[in-house]
């Protein structure tokens, strides 16, 4: 079995793609989470039957969710910016690597 180097690197080079379109496919998921959890937070809460002795604590419950909701949606688009950021600096750092050899590289 012969192994091309050159073709080695074009496997790569796909993989690497193909991988940052999953990432972009991941981020798109991800905002439309978002946007589900947004329509959960802006649900009004039922009001309860007075009369219901389970009454406080579904409003409890319901309000917990909410809440719940709302930090999940801020913890998703914290992420999404910091994946946006690291995909946007991967092209940057494949230039700056390629102009030093691997002794250049591993010196600092």
């Amino acid at each position: 079995m012969e192994i091309n180097f050159t073709g080695c690197l074009l496997k790569t080079s796909a993989y690497l793609m193909t991988t940052k379109q999953i990432k972009e496919d991941i981020i798109k998921a991800g905002e439309m989470a978002v946007k589900q959890l947004v329509k959960v937070a802006k649900e009004e809460i039922i009001k309860p039957d007075p009369e219901d002795e389970l009454a406080a604590d579904r409003l409890k419950n319901a309000a917990a969710t909410k809440k719940l909701a709302i930090f999940d949606a801020f913890e998703i688009l914290n992420r999404i910016e910091a994946e946006r950021a690291m995909l946007e600096e991967e092209p940057e750092k494949e230039g700056k690597n390629k102009s030093f050899g691997f002794a250049e590289r591993r010196s600092k």
